[in-house]
């Protein structure tokens, strides 16, 4: 089915007035089998974010389309007739206080669930927390895999994700890599104090050495370095006709601007880490040709259902263009307003039970499916840099 047209059903059901019917009753109690709502006429969810901090400019794009999608919600009637009350926490880009900031939104403000936090650490943080408390939690872009799987391999049981996962994306950089633009050569230049950076260059190196591709060179950095020459010079040397740079932007930015510097002309490649504005504020329009991302979204996809979004948002925004984090917010508040439609009910297990039935549901960043590890099943989109802009290249399904 073509997601312009699951989307139009999905928006014309939970955007009419009352259509949410049984939801959060005013008779739903707290019970043995979960949190349910508070009883009144409003439904808390939690929004656990990075306002400030390293990676703020996530964060703060999150909120921006989960503010637009309960503004949508609450003025076509809200969820039942209840409003929905969003609680924001700024877990300043640090673990510790996501951790404090989700014991807060369950314990204190009784929310029904929360969403955040954007990246992964920040989100397996507050894990075992929502799991004790039977409280449903969603990450809009926490891609790796231990968001929802322990490292025990079990499921977490009330963890979820509106975006793939990392391998996924190591997956589809390797085979762009070694299909489009056929190279043979490859260097790769992760974050060694991070796990999202690993993880992608650990899929990466699999997928691309499958391909019959050779990685010439595998080098490191860490979080907060800001001088990447030495590394850079001994990556020049090995003669790699692509390099591979999964990380977040704010070193990315750096990376790529001395990469350029110093006569490195390969493509470079990385994935949603890079898609912050603030990296074209480090690395410079020049340097950023030739780069390619994986990324959730693209604004410059013609498909009808982005272009509606990018419209909606452009009219709330002063204009301003959506990136993929803006997209991954809107996304996850009607993903969890789907699944309180289905369940019939504010009760976490029952919302959590209907996460996990969720199958072609269309969203903005694509027809969404969740598999038996909580993992999305969903489409990949990859993005060129040209003179500044976000140009979109393809999308390739799972």
């Amino acid at each position: 089915m073509k997601l312009n047209k699951i989307t139009g059903l999905f928006a014309a059901s939970i955007l009419t007035v009352g259509v949410l019917a049984g939801c959060g009753a005013k008779n739903d109690t707290d019970g043995k089998d979960g949190k349910a709502a508070e009883e009144g006429e409003t439904i808390k969810i939690g929004l656990n974010l990075e306002l400030s901090g390293a990676v703020a400019s996530y964060g703060s794009s999150e909120a921006e389309g989960i503010e637009l999608a309960i503004e949508e919600i609450n003025k076509a009637g809200g969820i039942d007739g209840k409003t929905i009350v969003p609680i924001k926490m700024d877990n300043k880009s640090e673990s510790s206080e996501a951790t404090s900031a989700a014991i807060k939104l369950i314990t204190k403000d009784k929310v029904v669930a929360i969403i955040g936090a954007a990246t992964s650490g920040n989100t397996v943080a507050q894990v075992e927390i929502a799991n004790k408390n039977k409280t449903v939690l969603i990450s809009p872009s926490g891609t790796s895999e231990t968001v929802t799987i322990n490292k025990d391999g079990k499921v977490n049981e009330f963890a979820f994700r509106t975006s793939f996962i990392d391998p996924f994306q190591g997956t589809v950089a390797a085979n762009f890599a070694a299909n489009e633009l056929k190279v043979k050569n490859v260097a790769i230049y992760s974050d060694n104090a991070s796990d999202y950076s690993k993880g992608l260059a650990s899929s990466f190196k699999k997928d691309f050495e499958a391909a019959g591709g050779k990685i010439v060179a595998e080098e490191f950095y860490i979080a907060k370095d800001s001088d990447f020459r030495s590394i850079l010079t001994r990556i020049k040397s090995s003669n790699p006709e692509f390099i591979f740079i999964p990380g977040y932007y704010e070193e990315v930015g750096l990376i790529v601007k001395q990469a350029r510097e110093m006569g490195i002309t390969v493509p470079l490649m990385g994935a949603d880490g890079w898609d912050s504005p603030i990296l074209l504020d480090l690395a410079g329009e020049k340097a950023l040709n030739n780069t390619f991302t994986t990324n959730h979204y693209s604004s410059e996809d013609p498909d009808g259902i982005i272009q509606d979004f990018n419209k909606k948002f452009g009219e709330k925004y002063n204009g301003k263009k959506p990136d993929s984090f803006n997209a991954l917010g809107y996304d996850t508040v009607y993903l969890l307003a789907d699944a309180i439609k289905r369940a019939g009910s504010t009760d976490s297990t029952k919302i959590k039970e209907a996460l996990e039935a969720t199958k072609d549901l269309g969203l903005v960043t694509g027809l969404y499916s969740v598999d038996e590890n909580h993992h999305p099943i969903k489409s990949a989109t990859i993005l060129e840099y040209k003179d500044g802009a976000q140009i979109f290249k393809t999308k390739v399904n799972p």
